[in-house]
């Protein structure tokens, strides 16, 4: 993985590449591990051994040294989509994606999640002076 891949894109192609291939589960770690460089191979190189070897441990620190969380879609969601993002089959897709992975419906009840959206946008309405009162 490199600096210039989408390290979502490249984790899923990854899974995908060794369920298809039939590489058993407990060698996963070790190969992710080989091929990630930057932040993400920060986040592998000073795990302990047995926590190395653990592809859910690892898949989960690589995308936090890369800051891949609800923030993060949360951030993606609300922001100005470019020209090719704005096609609205692709909008029709992206949006409910980036939602699915900024608020976890499974997690939280409707209500949470309502309140949450409604603050948010109300912040975002308000004056800077007055957001950073609230």
């Amino acid at each position: 993985m490199t600096s210039e891949d989408d390290p979502e894109a490249y984790i899923e192609a990854f899974e995908r590449h060794a369920i298809l291939t039939g590489l058993d589960k407990v060698f996963w770690a070790g190969q992710l591990g080989a091929l990630v460089v930057g932040k993400a191979q920060a986040a592998y190189r000073p795990m302990p051994r047995d926590e190395a070897r653990d592809y859910d441990a690892v898949k989960t620190a690589v995308l936090y040294q890369l800051e891949i969380n609800p923030e993060h879609y949360r951030c993606k969601f609300r922001a100005k989509k470019g020209a090719e993002e704005r096609r609205p089959r692709l909008l029709l897709q992206l949006l409910p994606d980036l939602f699915g992975k900024w608020i976890n419906l499974a997690t939280y009840d409707r209500e949470v999640v309502v309140d949450q959206i409604i603050l948010e946008q109300f912040l975002d309405n308000l004056e800077g002076h007055t957001q950073q009162w609230v």
